[in-house]
């Protein structure tokens, strides 16, 4: 299973696929499977039951995409994700810049 650099909460970018150009926050991260659900990326309607929680109808949600398709944001660009010492400790940082993602 190969280690998946964007998580949750990371700002993201599709760079492919029918929602190219869109950005929003990884609301969820799967890495068993690799990939991503993205605020307002990739939505799909869905037509449910009514239960007792929740009423019935067409619901319109995110569905997840794969994580090769989504790029983290650095200043305002897509950039590819590296790894770096910083004081002892193991950072991601964005290699287009070089800015730190990890607070």
């Amino acid at each position: 299973m190969p280690k998946m650099k964007i998580k949750k909460g990371d700002q993201v970018i599709v760079i492919s696929g029918d929602d190219k150009g869109k950005t929003g926050e990884v609301i969820k991260a799967m890495p068993k499977v690799s990939k991503v659900v993205v605020s307002g990326v990739n939505m799909v309607k869905r037509h449910t039951k009514p239960s007792k929680t929740s009423a019935g109808g067409i619901i319109t949600k995110e569905a997840a995409i794969h994580v090769s398709n989504v790029a983290i944001v650095s200043n305002g660009k897509p950039s590819k994700v590296g790894y770096k010492e910083d004081k002892g400790n193991k950072v991601r940082v964005a290699r287009k810049t070089g800015e730190v993602i990890d607070k």
